[in-house]
């Protein structure tokens, strides 16, 4: 989360660069790194996964594995709510979400637009949050894809609302070989591009966020939250998200 997720998110949330050069693009993530808020305790979620049986097929738990302690209180997974002091961001949450033997293993960026005030269509909607809430998303992998999903009215002589997908799957549009993450990055060191590498300043300004909320996990020595081998996650996550009006997209189950 403090390093992969982190720059994803400043990569998304930095302003226009002045131009495509690495050090311009590497000063505008800086600035969105160094105007974040402190991560509060009451905004973060750990978790450690627990093992269950699932029909004829058990699943070990964290603590299971011989190398691990009993009674770690290492996390497994962790959510937080991050906030930005800028013009742009103001008032924005940026939830981030990362663990192990989740459900599924993707990364990926959504970006859900606000409800818009005396929506006229509100009773077509009842309380179904999907309809409700146009939805951009950006995935990294697997599956590199673009898709949008909004609300359109049912053909018909009725009134009835449904949700679709404007969907742009590079498979599926480009069919040549995409290359994997780290054969570009491999390729970028040879060529000495240095736009999607981190630089000093901004590795500090990720730390100078992390340390104090990392300090502070050990010193009360938090209890991770359990959640099953292969779910989405604790509960706890999901009342974080609901704190602020959001909701996981990936609780509507679409893997595709």
């Amino acid at each position: 989360m403090q390093n992969h997720l982190l720059q994803i998110l400043a990569l998304f949330a930095m302003e226009t660069p002045v131009s495509l050069d690495a050090e311009d693009i590497r000063n505008e993530k800086v600035k969105v790194l160094r105007s974040m808020q402190p991560l509060l305790l009451e905004n973060v979620i750990v978790g450690q996964y627990k093992g269950h049986n699932k029909g004829y097929k058990s699943y070990p738990a964290y603590t299971d594995d011989p190398t691990v302690p009993k009674g770690s209180l290492t996390p497994t997974f962790a959510t937080a709510a991050l906030f930005i002091n800028n013009a742009r961001w103001d008032g924005v949450p940026f939830l981030m979400k990362a663990g192990k033997a989740l459900h599924t293993k993707r990364a990926e960026i959504r970006v859900q637009f606000r409800h818009v005030p005396g929506n006229l269509y509100k009773r077509n909607f009842g309380t179904d949050l999907d309809k409700a809430t146009n939805e951009l998303v950006l995935r990294l992998q697997p599956d590199e894809a673009i898709y949008l999903k909004i609300n359109n009215k049912v053909p018909g002589l009725g009134m009835r609302l449904d949700r679709s997908d404007l969907n742009l799957l590079y498979r599926s549009r480009y069919p040549t070989e995409i290359p994997d993450a780290y054969e570009r990055l491999v390729l970028d060191a040879i060529e000495g591009e240095r736009r999607l590498f981190i630089r000093s300043d901004e590795l500090d300004a990720a730390w100078a966020l992390f340390t104090p909320l990392l300090k502070e996990l050990e010193e009360k020595k938090i209890v991770p939250e359990l959640y099953p081998y292969g779910s989405r996650g604790p509960v706890g996550a999901h009342y974080l998200a609901a704190k602020y009006n959001v909701r996981w997209g990936d609780l509507s189950g679409e893997d595709s």
